[in-house]
């Protein structure tokens, strides 16, 4: 008879496996803006529906929008793009076959946290400049 496998009373959960870290963290979080980029491309049919079943929708959708959860998603949905764009960006130059030292990689993904936030935050903030948001 072979040997039983030893069972632990302790389930293996993701950190002890891999100790998590930025990078890992940033490809993770790519991923997630992607899935969150899929979403919003409903937000925006959504929109052009509105806008297509005339003035009442519209208003509708703009008043929805306009609300502190909608704008949640909206300033979610700009934070999802430009981290996105960012870790497109990262990739390629991966791709390039550069950047993958761990101190390059450790830095890059800084680079694309500091960027999505900051555009974000400029983003945003021109809009309430001009009083689009």
């Amino acid at each position: 008879m072979g040997k039983r496998p030893v069972v632990t009373s302790r389930p293996i959960v993701f950190w002890t496996i891999w100790r998590p870290h930025l990078t890992m963290a940033v490809s993770i979080t790519v991923r997630m803006t992607g899935a969150g980029l899929y979403l919003g491309a409903f937000l925006a049919a959504a929109w052009a529906i509105a806008l297509a079943a005339g003035p009442q929708a519209y208003a509708g959708f703009k008043a929805l929008v306009g609300s502190i959860p909608g704008k949640l998603v909206m300033i979610g949905l700009t934070f999802s793009f430009f981290f996105h764009f960012a870790g497109g960006i990262r990739h390629l130059v991966f791709d390039a076959g550069y950047g993958f030292s761990p101190k390059a990689a450790t830095q890059s993904a800084a680079a694309v946290v500091i960027f999505a936030v900051a555009a974000t935050a400029v983003t945003w903030l021109l809009a309430y400049a001009v009083g689009a948001a």
